[in-house]
């Protein structure tokens, strides 16, 4: 199996959530996701499950995982092959990942499919 491979969602109108959300953080917690996403894609999928970098949270729907004061997650979804789309990211505040959140990773999916990589 290869190894996967991220993107950042970017929609229609140019507004690229992911990429905001990293600018907005302090550059150790920036850091902590950045590296999460590269170790994923350098040693898979099976291996950073195991590390808990990466969790199931719902219906196709995945978090990219880091641990510490603040914990940061981003949101992805897998296309196809070794591509996978993050959606979103957001400072988690509770013991579950909220509502609002896996609901927006969902209509960001589905926005993708509908404009422009999943035709």
């Amino acid at each position: 199996m290869e190894n996967p491979k991220f993107e950042f969602y970017t929609r229609p109108s140019g507004h690229n959530e992911f990429q905001e959300f990293l600018d907005s953080l302090k550059p150790v917690e920036k850091q902590k996701l950045v590296t999460v996403i590269a170790k994923t894609q350098k040693f898979g999928l099976q291996v950073a499950a195991r590390q808990m970098w990466i969790r199931k949270i719902s219906d196709g729907i995945f978090e990219l995982r880091t641990t510490g004061s603040n914990i940061q997650r981003g949101l992805y979804f897998h296309v196809e092959g070794p591509r996978y789309v993050i959606t979103h990211g957001f400072t988690k505040k509770t013991q579950k990942t909220p509502v609002s959140e896996l609901n927006h990773a969902k209509e960001l999916r589905t926005e993708y499919y509908d404009n422009l990589g999943g035709k």
